[in-house]
């Protein structure tokens, strides 16, 4: 009988134990989840225009996806860019593929110039995101028809 007495103690001491061992773990494991921006941006060219110029976030990565949605040359593309505040962008990605082809292009490059190539998206390599300034990008057209597409920023 002692034996029975002194062991319902030692089970709920243990129970404790094990109850305080989990609340902190489970209070440490708390995940943080951001709800990510956005900026979307459609676009309808003439011939040889451009968009407005587009800022995006500084000091931090954006992914950039554009598509040209005119039937011909329809395509996307994307690439991660960096907006350093005042010197410019640094950008790594995939052109859109040009009409029939089964594989894409890298593009990869840096710079704050105006005019600078980043990214082509549409499949005539007609359409693309270049550097508008030391921090902004805009999209030009450079079809002999009206484009019309959407890029979206996320970060």
């Amino acid at each position: 009988m002692r034996m029975q007495k002194s062991s319902r103690p030692l089970v709920i001491l243990m129970a404790t134990v094990v109850a305080i061992i989990t609340s902190i773990v489970v209070a440490n494991a708390t995940q943080t989840i951001t709800t990510p921006n956005g900026a979307f941006i459609s676009y309808n060219l003439a011939t040889g225009t451009s968009s407005a110029a587009i800022t995006p976030a500084t000091s931090r990565s954006v992914l950039v996806m554009g598509c040209n949605t005119s039937t011909n040359p329809a395509g996307g593309a994307q690439v991660s860019l960096l907006h350093l505040p005042s010197s410019g962008m640094i950008w790594a990605g995939l052109e859109s593929p040009t009409s029939g082809a089964t594989t894409t292009t890298i593009t990869a490059g840096s710079g704050g110039t105006a005019g600078t190539h980043i990214v082509w998206i549409d499949g005539h390599h007609l359409v693309d995101i270049q550097v508008a300034g030391v921090d902004t990008i805009k999209i030009q057209n450079h079809n002999s028809t009206t484009q019309v597409g959407s890029v979206t920023l996320i970060w």
